[in-house]
């Protein structure tokens, strides 16, 4: 009876043992396929565009540019002239002021001041034009970058075209990825050639 007991007790010992084995053997085989090198799965490219560059470089832009700085430019000048013409009339009417009876002189203040509101209502509504059509402008220059870019990428070649600003969002861009001048010079053709029927014309 006592040797029945002892190879039982021999038995639980080496099931304990092979169970504790087991136990903590198990977690290293799973973990041991992890330490196998990587394998890499080739995607889509990321690319990225100067968005500096390209502003400064894209004809469009730079003409869109200059057609607003003109409008600004005589804006300027048409509410300078329209302002010193309203300081002649008040210097002309302080002048007169005396010789004029109560009611002209109420009259002549009340034409200078609505002639100052009209000047004012002016400047804020060619104002707003103006800024309505820089964001029409900008618009228009986001989807032409956007069908071009669309077009190119017919096939599917790059997953992202990211737009790239020291200081922006992006802290670091790999050179090899920069397609910028490439962009920049199939917008450029393609502007160039829209161009040239109107100049026909």
């Amino acid at each position: 009876m006592k040797n029945a007991s002892l190879i039982l007790n021999v038995i639980l010992t080496i099931a304990v043992a092979v169970l504790y084995y087991l136990h903590f053997k198990g977690p290293q085989t799973e973990t041991s396929p992890v330490a196998k090198a990587p394998v890499e799965a080739k995607g889509k490219a990321i690319v990225y565009v100067n968005v500096d560059s390209l502003l400064t470089k894209y004809e469009f832009f730079k003409d869109t540019q200059k057609v607003l700085e003109s409008k600004r430019f005589q804006l300027e000048n048409d509410l300078a002239n329209k302002g010193k013409n309203l300081q002649n009339k008040v210097a002309f009417f302080q002048q007169k002021a005396p010789t004029m009876t109560q009611e002209q002189g109420r009259a002549t203040e009340a034409s200078l001041q609505k002639e100052q509101q009209d000047i004012m209502a002016y400047r804020d509504r060619a104002a707003q034009n103006l800024a309505t059509e820089e964001q029409n402008k900008n618009r228009q220059l986001y989807d032409q970058i956007y069908d071009y870019l669309k077009n190119i990428n017919a096939q599917n070649k790059y997953e992202f075209v990211l737009g790239y600003t020291k200081g922006g969002g992006i802290l670091f861009a790999d050179p090899s990825a920069d397609r910028t001048s490439v962009i920049l010079d199939g917008l450029n053709k393609e502007y160039e050639a829209k161009q040239t029927p109107k100049a026909k014309k």
